[in-house]
């Protein structure tokens, strides 16, 4: 930025107080290169590198606190940075795995509604951890996988799709067994 700074005011000195004035008010619409600016008693324009050098200490830091004081720093830093995952996990609770108002009336069933969408975000998330990827990356690739029912003179029978290779390398992973191909096979009784 202040590269970009010294670049836009080179040659400033040159200009007349009023072109001068029309580069501050345009370079003062621009957030990230003002703060980085001062105007000297006589009216120049330059860089100020001691406001440069005291946010360059403090780039890439930031103050976090928590109420527990048996925490180490180390810990208190990895839980923020979980937040978003966290805050993402209950998005997808609410919409992906859709835990909304369900029409359960009794305690005990809404309690299984809930304990059963948690497990399966336990399991999406313990599928996202186990490849890497994130579960909409997973579920688009899993979702290609089809069963297709088949029905002619020597019976029905359901059989799936080729899996692609991106799929296969996803059930590999987290060590599920590819899927048969043929799924079910109906022949007609005589």
């Amino acid at each position: 930025m202040i590269a970009a700074l010294e670049e836009m005011i080179a040659g400033s000195d040159q200009l007349t107080a009023t072109k001068r004035a029309e580069l501050r008010g345009k370079i003062s619409a621009m957030p990230g290169l003002n703060r980085f600016l001062r105007v000297t008693p006589g009216g120049l324009l330059r860089p100020n590198k001691a406001k440069a050098k005291a946010e360059e200490n403090l780039d890439g830091k930031y103050l976090l606190r928590s109420a527990g004081p048996a925490m180490t720093a180390g810990d208190i830093a990895a839980g923020y940075r979980q937040l978003l995952e966290v805050e993402r996990g209950w998005r997808d609770t609410k919409s992906v795995l859709d835990l909304r108002p369900a029409c359960h009336r009794l305690e005990e069933r809404i309690r299984a509604h809930v304990i059963l969408c948690w497990l399966a975000l336990l399991l999406i998330r313990a599928a996202e951890n186990h490849t890497g990827q994130t579960w909409p990356a997973m579920r688009r690739e899993l979702q290609r996988i089809h069963i297709g029912t088949f029905t002619g003179p020597a019976g029905t029978f359901r059989q799936r799709t080729g899996i692609p290779r991106t799929a296969r390398d996803l059930l590999t992973a987290l060590d599920i067994d590819v899927p048969r191909k043929i799924h079910e096979l109906i022949t007609p009784q005589t």
